[in-house]
């Protein structure tokens, strides 16, 4: 079993020796991606014999990871595994992430933070991951626990065959929605995780927007009839509704309803702009996918 772990840091000095040093017992090809940071982490990584990528600013944590991918494939090993370099997981469920690769049962395995006891995990992380989980979800064949786990193993197909965008959190959601589109399988595995101290260097507000916002931005485009045609449907039925009893209003009363008739129309309104999204959206993926083809 050959294998590369790979590390997206951004001023993590004070964990980056401990994680490096417990993963040089399970393999030698370590890649640090150091996102511009401002303190020691490239030079411990590098004193530690991990192969250093620098950028020269923080770029992302998307950015980080397409870095790790190209680096990756040079080494041509069996798997990648991606790791949190906040000191959050633990070294010895390496093994169970990569296995159903190495057993070619999955094409990705992501460590999920819910399969096992998440009693570590506050209780706002669990409802923000648990939300852009099942967002996720609406764009893949299988259902996932843990969809935004950062704990990962590829196979070298799927490393070859990904071409990522999005240099923010929403990677872990394009990775997952653009694998899903190649036909790769995806698993999940139980891990052990720990969030003692300050393991975030986001405010969990920002984060949790920003991977929401990127999660809906990649659902709706793969599929625009469904998260902008149903809703269409049912705003323009509830604005024919609304307009029904402000017309009977008015042959009853002999007046508008100015309540009645602006929240109808704008509600019929709503539900046209929908409508002319699904369609335009669903054309435009349909002629860039027959390119592709």
């Amino acid at each position: 079993m050959k294998i590369t772990v790979g590390i997206p840091a951004y001023n993590e000095e004070k964990n980056i020796a401990s994680i490096i040093i417990k993963l040089r017992k399970i393999t030698d090809d370590i890649i640090v991606c150091d996102d511009g940071s401002n303190d020691l982490t490239a030079e411990i990584a590098t004193k530690l014999g991990a192969n250093v990528i620098k950028h020269p600013k923080n770029l992302g944590y998307g950015a980080a990871i397409m870095s790790i991918f190209n680096k990756a494939k040079e080494y041509n090993n069996d798997a990648l595994v991606t790791f949190d370099a906040d000191g959050q997981h633990d070294v010895n469920d390496i093994s169970g992430v990569v296995d159903p690769i190495l057993d070619n049962k999955a094409d990705i395995v992501i460590g999920s933070r819910f399969l096992k006891n998440s009693k570590e995990i506050p209780e706002y992380r669990k409802f923000g991951i648990k939300l852009i989980t099942k967002v996720t979800n609406l764009s893949l064949k299988e259902s996932l626990t843990d969809s935004q786990s950062g704990f990962r193993a590829y196979s070298k197909k799927v490393l070859e065959k990904l071409n990522l965008t999005d240099k923010g959190m929403g990677v872990s959601t394009e990775i997952l929605i653009k694998s899903n589109n190649y036909g790769f399988s995806i698993g999940e595995v139980p891990i052990g995780i720990s969030y003692d101290g300050d393991t975030s260097s986001e405010n969990a507000v920002s984060h949790g927007a920003s991977v929401l916002f990127s999660t809906i931005k990649y659902t709706s485009i793969e599929h625009p009839i469904r998260f902008y045609g149903i809703p269409s449907v049912i705003f323009l039925i509830l604005g024919g509704v609304l307009t029904y009893f402000a017309v009977q209003y008015y042959v009853e009363i002999g007046r508008l309803s100015t309540n009645l008739t602006l929240i109808g129309a704008g509600t019929i309104l709503i539900g046209i702009i929908l409508l002319i999204t699904a369609i335009l959206l669903y054309s435009l993926v349909s002629v860039v996918r027959e390119g592709k083809n």
